[in-house]
């Protein structure tokens, strides 16, 4: 039982450290798509993770290319800020790809044109804010499927 979560192009080495610490948490594989806002052996990275990092299932990818010519064949859903769906409505199941994008600007825009039947959000309750923290919004994600799994 688990989850794939992907982090395309994530920036801030604290917050793919904490993500992989919940990856492991919830029996995850990580798959980290290049470039990186940061190197992979980060001290922030390893200090957010613990002693965890050696024991995460993890998968690096040169590009967005070699990640999707990789996993074409698996089953994937897209978290964005500009989803309609709610990640409420995901058909989660044992081993579905869930993709997040960079702190600064998210997903990609050739991959929100790309996948507009896949795309999900985590509903927002005030004007005041456009997204949630990456580490926050993939616990929610991940955790909710676990609950359907269950």
């Amino acid at each position: 039982m688990g989850y794939n979560i992907v982090l395309i192009e994530p920036e801030i080495p604290n917050n793919t450290g904490n993500i992989g610490r919940l990856s492991l948490a919830t029996g995850s594989t990580l798959h980290l798509v290049k470039p990186f806002g940061f190197e992979i052996n980060d001290a922030r990275l390893k200090r957010a993770g613990l002693d965890y990092w050696k024991h995460i299932s993890l998968h690096i990818y040169e590009s967005m290319d070699e990640f999707f010519k990789k996993n074409k064949d698996k089953e994937m859903v897209f978290l964005s800020s500009h989803g309609v769906k709610d990640h409420w409505s995901v058909d989660y199941k044992d081993d579905l790809f869930l993709v997040f994008g960079k702190e600064s600007v998210g997903l990609p825009k050739s991959v929100i044109e790309q996948y507009p039947e896949k795309l999900f959000k985590i509903p927002m309750f005030s004007a005041h804010i456009r997204s949630l923290n990456l580490a926050n919004a993939v616990s929610v994600v991940v955790y909710e499927g676990l609950r359907h799994l269950k």
